[in-house]
């Protein structure tokens, strides 16, 4: 498949505050608009040989602070609570502590930098230990390498029966969507795609991702499935983050810090937990091996 991609980059400055973000138009060609059954991302089959599908989910890298750990620590605990062999992997080199997988599950994650020749491989190695599942949360500047070896090991590494989901977390602001149709464009049909819509105020507005014409489609050659992640308190989701708490141990009183004692909070991680959860079954598909 061949897909043309123009990108034009505006700058805006909006009451005094600099807004910059980039704009791309995808511009697919008549054969690229759906996809043909047979190119899809590789799934399983009803009559797959046991224990030979395995799957990679990894994160969209690019905009910060649109909430990609808080679903990947969210989803970890899902994967947890419904007994399913995981290993969670930190790529994302480039993050401060407390906004890292690291951060949230200590020594459980090991930390690795990407940049270098192997590039991804960490992915073929874990997996070849005989866990059915990764986690992989990867950084802002992981497009490049990530893009380089999947043109490289995907028609392998696919053959051998791993397939991969790319997360990617959109909010109102239109950067949130270029940064996955930046990933997009350059993983193409090599991974399945699942969208979060997290709203990071009460009543936010995905107007962009909804109505904008290159997010449009993204939608009709991809078709990727979409949750939604809730509005979370900020006195429950700073306080988590500088703790390096998940919800799940917020809700079971694991802590010993003070402002997350609160009852109040305590059910809110709970009422969190359990709607998150509960998308994550919408789409369980794109998440089991």
């Amino acid at each position: 498949m061949h897909r043309k991609i123009r990108r034009t980059t505006n700058k805006a400055k909006q009451y005094g505050t600099a807004i910059h973000y980039c704009q791309m138009t995808l511009a697919f060609t008549e054969e690229s608009e759906i996809m043909k059954e047979s190119e899809l991302p590789v799934t399983a089959s009803s009559d797959a040989p046991a224990n030979t599908f395995k799957r990679v989910i990894l994160s969209m890298g690019g905009k910060g602070g649109v909430g990609k750990t808080a679903i990947m620590t969210s989803m970890a605990e899902w994967f947890d609570e419904n007994g399913i062999p995981f290993k969670m992997l930190d790529l994302d080199i480039e993050n401060k502590a407390r906004g890292s997988l690291t951060h949230f599950f200590g020594g459980r994650v090991p930390k690795i930098n990407i940049h270098t020749p192997a590039g991804l491989d960490a992915f073929i190695d874990h997996l070849s230990d005989g866990i059915p599942v990764i986690l992989a949360d990867m950084g802002a500047g992981a497009g490049q390498i990530t893009r380089e070896w999947f043109d490289r090991m995907y028609p392998d590494v696919a053959e051998s029966g791993i397939a991969f989901t790319a997360i990617g977390v959109v909010t109102a602001d239109p950067a949130s969507v270029e940064s996955v149709l930046a990933w997009a464009s350059q993983l193409q049909n090599k991974v399945a795609y699942l969208i979060v819509e997290n709203s990071l105020s009460e009543h936010t507005d995905f107007k962009y991702w909804n109505e904008s014409e290159q997010a449009r489609q993204f939608r009709q050659a991809f078709n990727p499935a979409v949750i939604r992640m809730d509005y979370r308190l900020p006195d429950l989701e700073n306080a988590a983050r500088n703790h390096g708490l998940t919800l799940g141990a917020i809700a079971a009183r694991r802590t010993d810090a003070p402002e997350l004692q609160k009852a109040s909070l305590v059910m809110r991680a709970q009422s969190y937990r359990r709607r998150i959860f509960a998308e994550f079954e919408k789409v369980k598909e794109l998440l089991l091996p």
